[in-house]
């Protein structure tokens, strides 16, 4: 590494140690990081009636999912029931040791299909983007067969997997999360995150969705973060910080996205915060939406 001023730090005086060592930090999940994996208690996963299980949560990577889910029932694929069960990550619900055997890396979401195509045991399908193409191949729906198509499909997909850490992780942890606000960190943060809303706007100046005229997996994947934070659905006011209301592009995408009433569906699923009337913080049957929201169960 290049010589540093260590007076230039933050904190002033701060030098990396020889081995590092983990002390508790601050931050919004200070209660719930930690550098090692594994169970932290016997919790098993509660299973429903239908063959597809998910355990999960309405963030950004657990939305992909359920709008997965809800758009292909509403294409006819009765196959795709499902319950959903809500694992509440603030509380560690990730660390029972049911959902550690589903997803050993202990984060949401996680499927297990209990009657997989060709019979045998369960499968386990964890990271969001897995459980997209798992699902895409098992009903053969939102991911193309043409080679062309489906390469642009999976070309956009696994970019949202690899750029959303930089979004989420990087600049929504400095700007609304740290203990601290540290401007290094966020101007880095920030800088990228632009640059890849120019990358999207760019491309949808020249494509109705993001493989082209279809709607896809890869959509369903880019739409969680990047369309939804331009309505400031969260890290507070990070849309106006990073004015994008001007990616024009993209604030069209998500409109037309928005609309889908399979998408308005799948935001509801294992939400548990915000407006109660769009909370089902279960989902395991089509009627669950008109009944068992959270306003009507409050």
């Amino acid at each position: 590494m290049a010589d540093r001023d260590p007076s230039q730090s933050f904190p002033a005086g701060y030098e990396p140690a020889k081995v590092w060592t983990w002390e508790q930090g601050g931050g919004a999940f200070a209660n719930i990081n930690r550098p090692i994996a594994g169970a932290t208690r016997e919790e098993p996963l509660r299973v429903g009636e239908h063959p597809l299980q998910l355990y999960s949560l309405a963030t950004p990577n657990g939305v992909k999912v359920t709008i997965m889910l809800e758009e292909l029932l509403a294409a006819g694929h009765t196959g795709a029931e499902y319950d959903a069960w809500p694992i509440r990550i603030g509380e560690g619900d990730q660390f029972g040791s049911g959902f550690v055997e589903a997803n050993p890396n202990s984060k949401i979401p996680a499927l297990v299909d209990q009657k997989p195509v060709g019979g045998g045991e369960p499968v386990r399908v964890f990271e969001s983007g897995s459980i997209l193409v798992y699902l895409a191949e098992k009903f053969g729906a939102f991911l193309p067969t043409e080679i062309r198509a489906r390469t642009e499909t999976l070309n956009w997909l696994f970019w949202q997997m690899g750029s959303a850490p930089f979004l989420g992780g990087g600049f929504g942890h400095f700007f609304a999360y740290a203990p601290m606000h540290i401007q290094y960190a966020i101007d880095r943060y920030a800088m990228e995150t632009k640059r890849q809303y120019d990358v999207l706007d760019r491309h949808l100046a020249d494509n109705r969705f993001m493989a082209g005229e279809a709607f896809t997996i890869a959509d369903m994947a880019i739409w969680p973060w990047y369309g939804e934070m331009t309505q400031g659905k969260f890290y507070g006011d990070a849309a106006s910080f990073l004015d994008l209301a001007s990616y024009e592009n993209v604030l069209r995408w998500h409109a037309e996205i928005a609309a889908r009433p399979a998408v308005r569906r799948g935001r509801m699923v294992n939400r548990l915060h915000g407006d109660p009337s769009e909370q089902l913080h279960e989902r395991h049957d089509a009627s669950d939406f008109d009944t068992r929201t959270a306003d009507k169960l409050a």
